[in-house]
């Protein structure tokens, strides 16, 4: 079986480690095209394509698929495997294939479709996530599926942590779902149940205030850790600051102690429990704009405050 693979972001290479372990079987490597990067900002390959040239298969980067879409057919593919690829098939592409194109999604569709969907797991305070293998329609991730695994989500598990386990789901379903393609085991259910949408995620997402509950809190925190983190505005003599928060631990059963903002406690290993709208969350790293990371307390320190002192939040 011929296989086309479209992907562009690191956590796309070990679906292409795994379909080419069997010499022949990828007939080309679809990615997106150099973009700059660095502080020179020189074009630099995606790491999808930084691999398959390593492994010396063919890639084709177009701006547009639609663009490359006489020379994918010409392939003669049987089959299109696409992760993290980040542009639209549309039907030129989508036809190209005698099976189709089998797409791996990091939820349980038909929850969070689009683009960021651990993301918006987390920072929705998802209690369980997944990998779903379907076929590419041209609607947004509403094809058939092929198969799904389910996997419980961690209480402090963040978006690179969870990322990471999935996509080791996802190598195993896609391993499982080329040996029964093989035999002709070709599945095609519908999705059932009620849809969410994961949209591609923008700055402002990741605002907070702690007039938010905890746990909203603490979800940002976890799934924005990435890209945009979660921040919030603060008001000071010199003017506002964004913070920052890059990780954070929810306080169970933590008693009220003041209004929002409000620091409970200064631990000694420099975390900083902060009051929410119903209950505490311990800051443990933060970063102001411009600045490198500290430890919470440390920070505390620099703008002398302490315990029963508020922070001068922007809701």
């Amino acid at each position: 079986m011929r296989i086309v693979f479209f992907g562009t972001p690191a956590s796309a290479v070990p679906f292409l480690d795994i379909l080419a372990a069997e010499k022949g079987r990828v007939a080309a490597v679809v990615t997106q095209p150099d973009r700059p990067a660095g502080r020179g900002l020189s074009s630099k390959p995606s790491p999808v394509k930084a691999r398959a040239l390593e492994l010396g298969l063919p890639v084709l980067d177009p701006e547009k698929p639609s663009l490359a879409a006489a020379e994918i057919k010409s392939l003669g593919a049987d089959l299109a495997v696409v992760v993290a690829y980040g542009r639209i098939l549309k039907q030129d592409v989508l036809g190209a294939f005698r099976l189709g194109c089998l797409n791996v999604h990091f939820s349980l569709l038909p929850r969070l479709r689009g683009a960021a969907p651990v993301q918006w797991a987390l920072a929705r305070g998802e209690a369980k996530t997944g990998v779903t293998l379907f076929w590419l329609d041209e609607g947004m991730d509403t094809g058939p599926i092929f198969s799904q695994k389910e996997t419980a989500i961690g209480p402090e598990e963040n978006a690179a942590e969870l990322l990471e386990r999935l996509t080791n789901l996802g190598v195993g379903l896609v391993r499982e779902a080329l040996a029964d393609l093989e035999r002709g085991a070709v599945r095609r259910e519908p999705q059932q149940g009620e849809a969410s949408l994961a949209p591609l995620l923008r700055k402002e997402d990741g605002r907070f205030s702690f007039d938010e509950p905890a746990r909203a809190v603490h979800g940002k925190v976890r799934g924005f850790c990435l890209w945009p983190r979660a921040f919030v505005v603060l008001r000071l003599p010199k003017g506002e600051m964004k913070l920052s928060v890059l990780s954070a631990e929810l306080e169970e059963n933590s008693p009220k102690v003041g209004l929002p903002g409000t620091v409970a406690r200064v631990g000694r290993d420099g975390g900083v429990l902060i009051q929410c709208r119903d209950a505490c969350l311990w800051l443990r790293t933060v970063c102001p704009e411009g600045k490198k990371p500290l430890a919470a307390a440390e920070f505390l320190n620099g703008l002398r405050l302490k315990a029963d002192d508020a922070l001068p939040f922007q809701a």
